[in-house]
């Protein structure tokens, strides 16, 4: 077999999960209930941000909070503040991939 096959977790519990960490790129799958996400931080790379589920409530570099439904992909730059949060009853379920991978 060629391919590398990876599955991701399901449920609607709080997950943080490093799906493929490698020289080019990481591949994270989050899931967040109400009220939980990320504590703020500067992004580390160029991070491509897709809601599968929900709806991401998301403050970037002090601006007003934007959110975004399932559908949507954000491109986010590196070196951002980045505020990641659900302010809302469904789950939210997320895509992050940062290319280039970060430097350690």
């Amino acid at each position: 077999m060629i391919e590398q096959v990876y599955k991701l977790a399901e449920g609607n519990g709080k997950s943080i999960e490093k799906v493929l960490f490698d020289e080019n790129v990481h591949y994270l799958h989050m899931v967040f209930p109400q009220n939980e996400g990320l504590p703020e931080h500067f992004s580390n790379s160029n991070v491509y941000m897709t809601v599968i589920r929900g709806k991401l409530s998301i403050e970037l570099d002090g601006q007003e909070i934007h959110e975004h439904t399932s559908g949507t992909l954000l491109k986010i730059p590196f070196n951002t503040k980045m505020n990641v949060r659900n302010l809302h009853v469904d789950t939210l379920e997320l895509i992050v991939v940062k290319a280039p991978a970060p430097k350690k």
